[in-house]
């Protein structure tokens, strides 16, 4: 979801601030909300809508309402409270924010994670929410000490007056804050100010993870609550014709076996032994009109509608007249799989529907599309359903769906008791919402001086934002031509086209979402082009990027810092390759070398990132290095193949990702760029990885490859 919000005026956003006897709390609203948000200071926190909680003891507590699936945001949105608040760091603590319209994304209109927006969509509302809180305090010291509030200053988590030297503690100022009313407008700090910012700050969720009280959604455990598992149709689009339970209700503690809407549940007093009684089941299926299906006949269909013109996506000049008078054309055809997000842990969740509400614990990235569905099973208003967000075991766009929510909610309803939801390993392979596959045709012209004069893509593949909103406008999903319709670089004429082929195959949002498959597409597409024209692949997209300085930066900074001039040692080889994704440029330089029976060893990845103002450059190079691996698993391992109508990998036997042991060195390089805000980091890294690879692959061999993920036999 490559979507950057427009600047939020602050006195649409802060609301008002609440007190109790306990400590201050700040209260927000974001455009369009207007409810007043009624908090209490008391245990219950964790359920209140607010942003800061300052108890008597000095503990600050911030509410995020984003979910921690590894990116850092329960540290870096924290950063942006404590820049302006200006307390002590080792005071701050945080907690995820309850399911509420105060907690909406103003991108997104909803309470939801995604399209690396996190830092960009609260870079100023959370640094506002901590200089109102500021200001407050230093109100009620200056009133308490009876001196002008301007004569005194915030530092550490106290407010000084150095005219009398007082000091005291934001604990001990909360209750009388929380009286004053928010003042009309807060001034920000610059940059050269942040003491926080841009720091490499340790994160506030390891000690817990190494500890083991970091609970994450399959560690749930509720009062009286039963543990299911569900067997769902393997072929897309099948459904239940008829099952025999007997055998699965003699398992060993299973206690009820029934049909619901994705399958049949099998409902026992622990996982294992639902798993158990599942694999007793005998079921037959009707599997629809799906059940021929194949990723030959998908590609096939792909293949057959490029030999019409598609919805222009981009036009520039006459592409098709260039490439007929120029001097060398260049023609290839590129294509990616279906691939799996493969999250850590898998699909689960908890939930207790009741007459009176519900309530659900859940890893999601979509608190408001979850509480919407227990709504409406459960058949109460959405603010009748408490959603608990745990920590998430991988995320990577998959837990954006509601499936295994909607699951969890239908059997508690049909139990009449808590119930949690676990997938197995193979449920979640064969079961996603996958990155769609996709077949690209490009053409290109160049004159005699190897100049480039056009360029054409013709893109067909399914559309994502179909299958999560339901249709697309006029046949065109921007996402499904993303890195091709805005390509930086500098082509005279220009032509992309888009086929939207509607498939059964479940799509949805998949880490750098379109980037990924055509950031490959691209990269290596113009490395065949600097071929045909004898030029160096950096200096051949340098004479591109004129006009587009961030590209040119970090493509540069990459070059530099990876020696891409220097010779390397013999037997290794260099690839090249730059792609901006959700406003953020990432370029990067892998050096690999082939072993005797062809398979490719990556042994170093150099990375170049313009992000605007960095955060916390500690979590950056992490996500950097994430996004590395995840991109090389499936640049060299993954991918989603289809037969008789469902997913053939299981288990990472067959749906394999990188090993430790087969990890490359990473050095992250992050641009000076803090005079600009924030944009994100969470899914960048992801797209320059594959063609880069390919790219050394073409260095090393000479043979040009043009799908993924590699297999040594495409050498032969």
């Amino acid at each position: 979801m490559s979507v950057i919000s427009t600047k939020i005026d602050r006195r649409r956003f802060l609301k008002t601030s609440l007190a109790g006897a306990t400590g201050l709390i700040v209260g927000f609203y974001l455009p369009g909300r207007h409810e007043v948000l009624d908090a209490k200071a008391d245990p219950a926190i964790a359920e209140l809508n607010a942003f800061i909680h300052i108890s008597p003891g000095n503990r600050i507590t911030i509410l995020v309402s984003k979910s921690e699936m590894g990116q850092g945001v329960s540290t870096s949105l924290p950063m942006l409270v404590a820049e302006e608040l200006e307390c002590d760091w080792r005071t701050i603590h945080f907690e995820f924010a309850p399911a509420a319209p105060a907690y909406f994304d103003p991108a997104f209109h909803r309470q939801l994670t995604g399209g690396s927006t996190s830092i960009h969509d609260c870079w100023e509302p959370l640094r506002e929410a901590g200089a109102t809180a500021r200001e407050m305090l230093i109100a009620a010291a200056a009133q308490k000490w009876g001196v002008n509030a301007r004569d005194c200053h915030a530092e550490h988590g106290e407010v000084v007056h150095p005219g009398t030297r007082q000091r005291a503690s934001y604990g001990s100022l909360a209750e009388a804050a929380a009286k004053i009313p928010p003042p009309a407008s807060v001034k920000l700090k610059n940059y050269t100010e942040f003491t926080i910012i841009g720091k490499p700050f340790k994160r506030l969720d390891v000690q817990e993870k190494v500890d083991g009280r970091a609970r994450f959604g399959i560690d749930v455990r509720r009062s009286g609550m039963y543990h299911a598992v569900v067997l769902r149709c393997p072929v897309f689009g099948g459904k239940v014709a008829s099952f025999d339970a007997t055998k699965a209700k003699a398992v060993r503690g299973v206690k009820e076996v029934f049909e619901i809407s994705s399958g049949i549940a099998v409902v026992a007093d622990n996982t294992w032994n639902a798993m158990e009684g599942r694999r007793a089941l005998e079921v037959k299926w009707d599997e629809g009109s799906s059940a021929d299906v194949t990723s030959d006949s998908i590609f096939e269909q792909f293949s057959k509608a490029l030999e019409k013109p598609g919805v222009p996506a981009k036009k520039v000049g006459d592409a098709a007249s260039a490439l007929s008078t120029a001097a060398t054309k260049v023609e290839a055809e590129y294509r990616a799989p279906y691939e799996a997000h493969a999250a850590m842990e898998p699909m689960n969740c908890t939930a207790d529907i009741r007459e009176d509400g519900a309530e659900l614990w859940v890893p999601t990235q979509a608190q408001t599309s979850s509480q919407q569905v227990a709504a409406k099973i459960a058949g109460v208003k959405p603010e009748q359903v408490t959603v608990h967000t745990t920590f998430l075991g991988g995320g990577f766009g998959r837990r954006s769906e509601t499936d295994f929510v909607a699951e969890a909610c239908e059997i508690s309803k049909a139990m009449k008791a808590p119930v949690q939801v676990t997938w197995s390993r193979d449920d979640d392979t064969r079961h996603d919402f996958y990155r769609p596959a996709s077949l690209a045709r490009f053409s290109a012209g160049l004159d005699a001086e190897g100049n480039p004069t056009s360029f054409a893509a013709h893109v067909a593949c399914d559309s994502v934002l179909r299958w999560v909103f339901g249709s697309v406008r006029n046949g065109m999903d921007g996402t499904s031509v993303d890195a091709l319709a805005n390509s930086p670089y500098d082509f005279p004429n220009i032509l992309v086209d888009y086929q939207l082929i509607p498939g059964p195959i479940p799509l949805g949002f998949w880490r750098s979402v379109g980037c990924s498959q055509n950031g490959f597409f691209r990269e290596c597409f113009i490395d065949e082009l600097a071929v045909k024209a004898g030029k160096d692949p950096y200096e051949f997209r340098r004479g591109l990027l004129a006009h587009s300085p961030h590209n040119l930066g970090v493509l540069d900074l990459v070059a530099e810092k990876a020696g891409w001039s220097k010779p390397l040692p013999h037997g290794r080889y260099r690839g090249i390759a730059v792609v901006e994704a959700f406003h953020t440029y990432v370029a990067e330089v892998v050096e690999i070398s082939l072993d005797k029976r062809k398979n490719v060893r990556v042994h170093r990845v150099v990375v170049a990132v313009d992000l605007g103002q960095p955060v916390n450059p500690a979590i950056i190079e992490q996500q950097v290095c994430s996004g590395v691996v995840y991109g090389l698993s499936q640049t060299l391992k993954g991918e989603i193949t289809i037969d008789k109508g469902r997913v053939v990998q299981g288990n990472f036997d067959t749906f394999k990702v990188l090993r430790m042991n087969e990890m490359p060195q990473i050095e992250v390089h992050i641009a000076d760029s803090h005079r600009t805000p924030p944009t994100g980091m969470g899914e960048p890294g992801v797209p320059p990885i594959a063609p880069a690879v390919f790219n050394a692959i073409y260095a090393a061999t000479g043979k040009r490859l043009r799908k993924i993920p590699y297999r040594p036999e495409d050498l032969a």
